[in-house]
């Protein structure tokens, strides 16, 4: 079990978390925690202990120097930290981690434990897939709910999606099975710019978070990181016709079609082609 630290009764706290691997295409889903925890001045709570979790030869683990000139190492984990924003009447916990290698529903298990030891009450979990989606456009983000009252009151569907699944779809299955509410958000970052970060995907996801939180989160760097991030693709298309042929056609097709991004239906077909396209680079 994660053993936590001390802390005083957490406000009615909401939970939101991402995890590194296969749920996270250009670090846009752990990017939205990083900024948090950054932003809100987040304390770090408790962790699992790795040994049961990760393979070490997958995940391996960091030797560096501390900020006392230390040696020390630093082991593969997922790690819980809690923050009171100053614009919300509620404190957040929040959930960095990485998709373990084994015992999935035993990593399940003991961080909902945690969860509910620390009081948490709506677990939010970000996640992000390539897409055929123009870095021209705004980042479609999807949104599924367990509960009815949460399909309505923020306008998502419930989960329809039918496949392999990531760590982040067997939490919010967890959830549901322990009638937890639970909401989860994914970011369609275009496939032909994968490589991390991608600034403009997070900035979505925050935006999403705004909008469920009813809060202004301080987003510091990240607008420009992200009109950075877009100039940076413009230029490789600008060298590349190929390229610039097929951002085109992208745009076309998101400017003539009414994509229903909000949709369980619009998240599956991405998860296919982003499962084929996976096939083809393996």
């Amino acid at each position: 079990m994660i053993e936590l630290e001390e802390t005083r009764a957490l406000v009615d706290p909401v939970v939101i978390a991402a995890f590194e691997g296969w749920n996270d295409a250009a670090d846009a889903a752990t990017g939205v925690v990083d900024h948090l925890i950054d932003v809100w001045n987040a304390q770090v709570v408790g962790a699992l202990d790795p040994e049961d979790f990760y393979d070490f030869q997958v995940n391996r683990p960091r030797v560096g120097t501390d900020e006392n000139g230390h040696r020390n190492v630093t082991w593969p984990t997922t790690r819980i930290a809690i923050a009171s924003p100053p614009d919300l009447k509620r404190d957040v916990i929040l959930i960095r981690g990485i998709e373990p290698s084994m015992r999935w529903r035993q990593f399940t298990s003991e961080l909902l434990a945690a969860v509910d030891d620390l009081g948490g009450q709506l677990i939010v979990t970000l996640g992000a897939l390539l897409a055929d989606t123009p870095h021209t456009r705004p980042i479609p983000v999807n949104g599924t709910a367990t509960e009815p009252e949460l399909v309505d009151r923020l306008q998502v569907e419930p989960p329809t999606y039918e496949g392999p699944s990531g760590i982040v779809g067997v939490l919010q299955d967890a959830c549901s099975k322990l009638d937890m509410p639970a909401v989860s958000y994914w970011a369609a970052v275009p496939h032909y710019v994968a490589q991390p970060p991608c600034p403009k995907a997070t900035l979505a996801l925050v935006g999403q978070l705004e909008e469920l939180l009813d809060c202004s989160i301080p987003l510091g760097d990240l607008p420009e990181d992200a009109r950075a991030w877009e100039r940076g693709v413009d230029e490789l298309a600008e060298e590349d016709e190929d390229i610039a042929d097929y951002v085109r056609s992208l745009e076309e097709t998101r400017d003539t079609t009414d994509l229903p991004e909000a949709s369980g239906e619009a998240i599956a077909r991405e998860f296919e082609r982003y499962l084929k396209r996976r096939g083809e680079d393996s």
